[in-house]
């Protein structure tokens, strides 16, 4: 059984928040972390509304499997750099020595 929007949300956060600055993880990492492996869209939808949560998300460290920001993520773009991350067409360079998944069982 799935669960709701709100335990999903309140989850996909607690394992956000899990993320070292200068390092990212994936929707898919973070779906599999809850235990909804195939909700990665899911994933997705929470960190587009994580503005507003109670307390800070950093939604910027979460990203695609390839690797990939979005192009309209100026933001998410800058809070990366900001961490030290160096991204390069859009795309994080040595996403997999970045990658993160170490996420509490």
């Amino acid at each position: 059984m799935s669960l709701s929007k709100e335990e999903f949300c309140d989850r996909v956060y607690e394992f956000a928040r899990q993320v070292p600055e200068g390092r990212v993880t994936t929707y898919g990492a973070i779906a599999r972390a809850v235990g909804e492996p195939k909700s990665s869209r899911r994933v997705g939808y929470a960190m587009r509304v994580s503005d507003q949560a109670d307390s800070p998300i950093p939604a910027h460290r979460v990203v695609s499997s390839s690797g990939t920001i979005s192009c309209k993520a100026t933001r998410v773009r800058q809070f990366l750099e900001n961490e030290g991350v160096d991204i390069v067409d859009d795309k994080i360079r040595g996403f997999k020595k970045l990658f993160w998944d170490e996420f509490e069982k």
